[in-house]
């Protein structure tokens, strides 16, 4: 069909029923001006608020500007897709100190090849339709604010925890994006439900979130675990508890996620039982166990070291046990030095609570034989009274 007899009301309906066909929770339309959200990002930049993410900093304002990350670009089609697993066990593993939180992201099979697999079958599908059509397919793969774009769609609004929320589904997705360049008709725009709510801004561990909207990814437990590939700053490794792959609190707490759709994708699925498994277990498993165990999996991306690390830290903060120490000690002597330097801060935080147990213990021996003394002298001083 040519340019021109082209109905792009009735091929956007088409787009949304196609997408719908590949899996999309969801698909929007917008145009691509960002200029609103410049400012900010400026802002952002200047902060430092990006941490070692230098790519975030390297490509500046073209994140909003579309039009410059490829040439002839007039829509993005904004697509989500839900991920949330059946049988999420959010509060059971984050009870078990002694077994490793992963954001429920990262149970599965990597998305960023299974959604950008599914935008490119939409892009071919719209091609059969068009005869002139060009478009490239993102997933976290280009230097765009997938969010606001999102929002413009009419995917969901921007929460003040930077995530994108759905009134009718929560958080619980993935985003993706179709650059085009085709005048395809807009979505409105959603209006912001959080209202006066701040419980992301309040439960955050390390209050990453250092204003409504504004997240400083230096203080996040999600920049910590995975983004970060030095030492991970003393004053948040008590915070972390047993997250050893990002954190999801700020979504558990929000009330939006009540109304969290599960995932229809098996790919997304727990895989090598990563939504139940004790700290130990992981921190047992040689470089090779790991690549092997976190092949198609947004874990292997961090690296064997800092997945050493992070579950170093985790075991830093379980209770004691000497099963804890001794495979500490047993992998400290093969550490690289950042990982090394994780164990032993792990060790004084074991030894610590170690000795805690034990002067609790001396404690309540000394109240005992008090108690004992007190009752002897009791029967023996005042035996009408015993």
């Amino acid at each position: 069909m040519t340019t021109s007899t082209i109905n792009y009301q009735e091929l956007a309906e088409k787009i949304k029923l196609w997408g719908q066909e590949l899996g999309f929770s969801q698909v929007g339309f917008s145009d691509i001006d960002l200029t609103s959200h410049e400012k900010a990002l400026t802002q952002w930049l200047e902060n430092n608020y990006h941490g070692e993410m230098d790519y975030m900093e390297k490509h500046g304002l073209m994140r909003a500007r579309a039009q410059e990350l490829v040439e002839g670009t007039t829509r993005v089609i904004s697509v989500r897709m839900d991920y949330l697993p059946t049988d999420a066990k959010f509060a059971r593993t984050l009870k078990q100190k002694d077994h490793a939180y992963i954001s429920r992201y990262a149970l599965g099979r990597d998305y960023h090849k299974l959604i950008r697999k599914r935008l490119k079958q939409l892009g071919d599908k719209i091609s059969e339709y068009c005869e002139t059509f060009h478009f490239r397919p993102f997933v976290d793969s280009a230097p765009i604010l997938e969010r606001p774009l999102a929002e413009k769609a009419g995917l969901g609004w921007v929460g003040k925890h930077s995530l994108l929320i759905n009134k009718s589904a929560g958080s619980w997705f993935f985003l993706g994006e179709l650059l085009v360049d085709i005048p395809l008709p807009t979505n409105e725009k959603t209006s912001n439900e959080c209202g006066s709510c701040v419980s992301c801004i309040k439960i955050c561990p390390t209050q990453a979130i250092v204003a409504p909207y504004v997240v400083d990814a230096r203080r996040c437990i999600s920049y910590l675990t995975i983004e970060l590939r030095d030492a991970i700053p003393e004053e948040f490794r008590p915070l972390i508890g047993n997250r050893i792959y990002g954190c999801d609190d700020c979504q558990l707490i929000c009330p939006w996620n009540k109304f969290a759709n599960l995932s229809h994708e098996d790919d997304f699925s727990p895989r090598q039982n990563l939504d139940n498994v004790e700290l130990l277990t992981l921190f047992n498993w040689d470089e090779k166990t790991f690549l092997s165990k976190t092949e198609g999996s947004p874990i292997r991306r961090i690296g064997f070291h800092s997945w050493q690390r992070n579950i170093a830290v985790a075991i830093g903060n379980a209770p004691y046990l000497e099963e804890n120490t001794q495979a500490l000690q047993r992998n400290l002597a093969s550490a690289e030095p950042m990982v090394a330097e994780h164990i032993e801060w792990a060790l004084v935080e074991q030894d610590q609570k170690r000795r805690a147990i034990e002067e609790q213990n001396s404690l309540q021996v000394k109240n005992q034989r008090l108690t004992a003394r007190l009752i002897r002298s009791v029967e023996k001083g005042l035996p009408r009274d015993a």
